[in-house]
């Protein structure tokens, strides 16, 4: 059995986001994302599968170009669930210090803008 709490285990780094990998399968990955005030995972898409943000703390906006060139935007915040659909770009920003998980069936591939 893989498991982890990653609430206990929160680390903040430098001027990246942190991105710690808690289960990985053949096919599925599950990351954890810690996020300090300003900081941004960039535009990028996973050309093969969904990718599922769950919001653990914190606030911050979820971001996706709509494909015409405009930007839609979510609010995150505690409890929050998104979805990055296959193939769509999509970038996150912190407001406060946030914590995010993602899962992503593997292998989904990742391009980044």
């Amino acid at each position: 059995m893989q498991q982890a709490n990653v609430l206990e285990k929160k680390e903040f780094k430098g001027d990246a986001v942190n991105k710690v990998t808690y289960v990985k399968t053949d096919q599925i990955a599950q990351d954890t994302y810690y996020f300090k005030p300003g900081q941004v995972l960039a535009y990028h898409r996973h050309p093969e599968g969904d990718q599922v943000f769950f919001v653990h703390e914190g606030e911050g906006t979820y971001f996706e170009d709509d494909g015409n060139g405009k930007e839609i935007s979510a609010v995150l915040k505690a409890g929050v669930v998104v979805v990055a659909p296959k193939g769509v770009w999509h970038k996150v920003i912190a407001k406060t210090n946030l914590v995010v998980s993602q899962a992503t069936r593997q292998p989904a591939g990742m391009e980044k803008r």
